[in-house]
């Protein structure tokens, strides 16, 4: 796991998600809802109904030189 990355862009999802999903599931409402590509070099955040719990989606490409 990474600790800091250097992602472009940060999006909030507006509404809540079940925390239950796994990472699958996320990616899969960041393609559908948000109709943008999961496994780019975004971060993703999103919160549980509450809002005392936060889950993120990152998939960071590997930039070798």
């Amino acid at each position: 796991m990474k600790m800091f990355i250097d992602a472009p862009a940060i999006y909030l999802y507006p509404g809540h998600v079940y925390f239950r999903k796994s990472i699958n599931g996320l990616a899969l409402i960041v393609e559908q809802e948000g109709r943008y590509f999961p496994f780019g070099d975004v971060l993703f955040v999103f919160f549980n109904r509450n809002r005392d719990k936060v889950k993120a989606h990152y998939w960071g490409m590997s930039k070798t030189p």
